[in-house]
This record gives structure tokens, sequence and C-alpha cells, in this order.
């Protein structure tokens, strides 16, 4: 599918109360598929200008595009992602990065400079971010831009503070259960230990609590051995055969496969540090945690479609499940350095037709002894 991508950003005293706005057209430009606008504090205009296309571009994503044309007023962005300019400025080089990922991932992609009066659309959003930003900089704070949903008579309409209609897709979101590797807290990514015997019994402990449920309609699970020893068990205890998903699969931690974290860190300090700080840096021969939510971005889009409004138990490892767990909940990064998911633990995400979405629980482990 191919789509078009108009993005824009701004700020009120660059820097200042900033905000971008993104929209998603279909490849006539007939229909607007997505929008996307956000406050995003004080920040530059070139700031707000890339957060916009990583918007934009996520967007296009989750729709399953894989040709974009990206059109934006910010000559600075359409040639430095062109490949025309150099990126000299600290602040940028990270987004700049990530909207590289992010680009990767499509299989033709085009950046195109357009007069402002063209990106009218984008730019409505971004001011209207902006608005929100200067609001909260006074002491006021206003809602982001958002598109209430409608609400018909018997409608499934989610719990809480969400306005998300239509019965979701839930999400079963299962840790396999301990290795020898996670005994010693080694990076385990694409190596294959087995469970332990301790990490049998928290598996069927598991299969166990999730059977009790009455409404799972399928279970998916990463390639990898121990999920598949984990998936085997609930599988068993309730009837369904797991589905592989290779895009389930753990981050490639590459050198520092088997290593301890004080090992990698002191075998590569420098790599390490900025690794725990920006998602857009790699292990080295491994992958970042920017191109992991991507696959996890293509796993949730192929599970929301394929199982559409059941509840699907995903088998699969930590850093999977945080990022869906960080796309439920529309944050950013930081989630994946700071929330702790234990062995075996199950946490719940829901993804809503209309597009939004709701975590239930987040690392139960009370059915383990």
């Amino acid at each position: 599918m191919k789509v078009i991508v108009e993005a824009d950003g701004g700020s009120r005293g660059n820097p200042g109360p900033a905000g971008y706005g993104a929209v998603v057209f279909s490849g006539d430009r007939a229909q607007v598929l997505a929008e996307r606008a956000e406050s995003i504090g004080t920040a530059t205009n070139n700031v707000a200008e890339y957060e916009g296309l990583i918007a934009g571009l996520t967007a296009a994503i989750e729709l399953g595009a894989d040709e974009v044309d990206v059109r934006m007023d910010s000559k600075l962005i359409v040639e430095q992602m062109s490949g025309r300019w150099q990126v000299k400025n600290a602040d940028m080089q990270s987004r700049f990065r990530r909207a590289q990922d992010l680009a990767r991932g499509f299989s033709h992609i085009t950046f195109t400079w357009i007069p402002r009066a063209e990106n009218s659309h984008a730019d409505s959003l971004a001011n209207k971010a902006m608005d929100g930003a200067a609001a909260i900089a006074a002491g006021t704070v206003e809602p982001a831009v958002v598109k209430p949903a409608k609400s018909g008579a018997g409608e499934y309409r989610s719990p809480g503070w969400t306005s998300s209609t239509g019965k979701p897709t839930r999400l079963l979101l299962l840790r396999h259960g301990q290795t020898a590797l996670s005994i010693e807290q080694r990076y385990s990514g694409r190596g294959n230990p087995p469970l332990t015997e301790t990490g049998l019994a928290q598996a069927k402990a598991a299969a166990e609590s999730i059977a009790k449920r009455p409404d799972i309609g399928a279970i998916v699970r990463s390639p990898l051995g121990r999920t598949m020893q984990t998936a085997a068990e609930v599988g068993h205890a309730i009837g369904i055969e797991p589905v592989v998903m290779p895009e389930l699969i753990e981050t490639d931690f590459g050198s520092w496969e088997g290593l301890t974290f004080a090992e990698a860190a002191a075998q590569y300090p420098s790599e390490h540090r900025r690794w725990l700080s920006d998602e857009t840096v790699a292990p080295p021969q491994g992958e970042s945690f920017a191109t992991v939510r991507e696959r996890i971005i293509t796993a949730r889009n192929a599970i929301c479609e394929q199982y559409a409004d059941q509840t699907v138990v995903v088998v699969s490892h930590v850093t999977p499940i945080k990022t869906l767990l960080q796309l439920a909940l529309g944050v950013g990064p930081a989630l994946l350095y700071r929330l702790h998911l234990d062995l075996a633990s199950l946490s719940i995400a829901e993804f809503y037709p209309d597009g939004g979405s709701a975590v239930r629980l987040v690392n139960d482990t009370s059915y383990l002894r």
C-alpha cells in the first residue's frame, strides 16, 4: 500500500512551547487514513519537526504501508533524510537515527519539500498541539488533539477514561519461564537455552491460570525454544495449538549475548552507556529497540487483523512484551528501561478497532508459588 505522509512541527519562541502534527493520506490523497498531534513541552522548531516526521512514519507503519511519499515544508529535514545534508546538531542526531530506522521499514520512501501553504493540514494539527504546550506552560492543562469515537446503542465501549469503542483484540502477554541464563541475569536474545525445571513449573502454573479464562481464541509465540516450551504448556491446558510468529522473537543482543550487565558494561563501556539511554542504539552486531519496535508493530497489526475481537495468548520475551505495553500506553521509550517484568509473568493489553488501546494488567505472578 502506498501512502502520503505530511508532517510539521513548531515552537513558539524557538525554543518555546512546541508541538507537532502529522497526517497520513491514501496514495491519491483522497482520504485521510490517520492523524497524529502532540504537545511536547519546550523544544525547538527542528526538534518538533523531527517528532512530527517520526509520528507520521510510525502511523504509516501501523497502517501497513510499504511505499511512502513524505512531504514537509522543512528544507532541513528533507535534505538530511535524503542524505544530502549532514546532521551536526547533537539533539537532532538521535531523532535522525530513529527516523532512519523507521524509513528502512518501507520498500520505497521519498522525501519532498513543499511550500507551507501545501502543508496546511499538518500545520493546523501542529498549531493545536502548540496551543496545548502553551497552556501547560501557563499553568493550565488542556487535552491534546483527540478525535472522540462515536458510540451507538449497545456498542462495546472500553472501561475507564478512554473513549475507544468496538470490541478489542485482547492480548494476554506471557513471558517465558526460567532458563539457565536468566538465573545468572545474562543477556539472552537469539540464543536458545531450554527452560529449567523451575521454568517448566512456572510455565505449567501460568497455563493452569490462563486456562480458567473461557474466551481464548488463539496462542501465538516466538520461534525460540523457551517460548515453545512455555506455549506448549498453555496449549495443552486449553486445547489450542500455538502458532509461531517470527516477529515476536527477542532482541538480538549481538556481542552481548551471554554476558551479564556488568560484563557488557566493562567490555563495551561507551556502546553500553549509549544503549541505556537511546532506543536507536544497537549492541555490536545486534539490533536496536527501535528496530524491535517496528517488527512488534507488524506482529501487533497481524494479530489484530487475523484474530480481531478475540482474546489471544502471546508467549514471548521481555522486550517484545514491554514494547506491546508501550504501544498500548502510547508512551515513549523510557518504559523499556524502567518497567520490570518477571519470568512467567502475565500482562494484558487491548487494541480497539478505532485505533484506541488500554492496559489492564502488568506483571501478574500471583499464580506462581
